[in-house]
């Protein structure tokens, strides 16, 4: 079985080759990953499908069912709606593939295969998670298109807008190695799929995605209000310059919404990074 190589103490030149080797070897299993993805076109398309729907759901069913105080008529809902279906959709893809993929690598017994190979042992999880950053791009282009269809627009420029989709793809990212983490603890697939609900579920609708944090239980604002999600809403919505709504003004994470979010998406990276890694070791040891 190959080992990792310690690059403390070799000469600068052998750190360059291994750090080289390893940059190869992510390519390799991320080109993969994408290619799997390619072939098969029918699971992409479901994964599309259903927010799809939900936008057009909201939109045209439930929008003229809220109000947005500094906003007239459903069209103003629809635009404080859209930020949050592009977290929503972004964390139920990213950690649902995520996990699922890793669990089936590890059931086809494909895991094995490539810690039988002499490559970089983290190259198949980085691998899997820039893969993933590559599939939000897409995910991304889609949901955007779906909301200018429905009254959704950009208000703040450029530079505002790709600062936006910078901190969205940031936490797309983080939520990747969440998925990777449960893939490498559970059972298989479908374990896999079915665990992704008991945090995913809380984690959106106990936010700002949809609905104002005020008309949340009191006791249950403050969670709202600093939850990763509604960071990355209130964000988006501050970048884009679409309406929002918080209940807690003065609250720090009101105030500071992108540093927050930066700084949830940095430390549930570099956490689940680490757990998964540790974990990836373990197996089969």
């Amino acid at each position: 079985m190959a080992t990792t190589t310690r690059t403390t103490g070799l000469p600068d030149g052998a750190r360059y080759a291994h750090a080289m080797k390893a940059a190869s070897d992510t390519w390799v299993i991320t080109r993969r990953n994408l290619l799997v993805m390619l072939r098969t076109p029918g699971a992409l398309l479901l994964s599309l499908a259903q927010p799809v729907v939900f936008v057009l759901i909201f939109a045209y069913i439930f929008a003229g069912s809220f109000v947005v105080p500094d906003g007239a008529g459903p069209s103003a809902y629809r635009e404080y709606m859209m930020p949050g279906f592009f977290a929503q959709t972004i964390a139920f893809v990213t950690a649902s593939i995520s996990s699922i993929s890793t669990a089936t690598d590890i059931k086809l017994g494909m895991v094995d295969r490539f810690r039988s190979l002499p490559m970089s042992r983290g190259a198949l999880l980085s691998g899997r998670s820039l893969a993933d950053l590559v599939q939000n791009l897409f995910f991304i282009t889609v949901m955007v298109l779906c909301a200018l269809i429905v009254g959704w627009r950009i208000h703040h420029g450029f530079l505002r807008a790709a600062a936006a989709f910078a901190v969205l793809l940031l936490m797309g990212y983080a939520l990747s190695w969440v998925g990777v983490l449960i893939g490498l603890s559970v059972e298989g697939p479908e374990a896999a799929a079915g665990s992704n609900f008991l945090w995913l579920f809380p984690l959106t609708f106990l936010s700002n995605a949809f609905v104002a944090p005020s008309s949340l239980p009191a006791v249950l604002r403050p969670v709202a209000e600093w939850n990763p999600l509604s960071a990355t809403v209130q964000s988006l919505r501050e970048l884009f310059g679409n309406p929002n709504l918080t209940s807690l003004p003065d609250a720090w994470p009101a105030q500071h919404p992108i540093v927050v979010s930066v700084g949830w998406s940095v430390a549930i990276a570099v956490l689940c990074r680490t757990l998964a890694v540790r974990r990836y070791r373990s197996i089969g040891a």
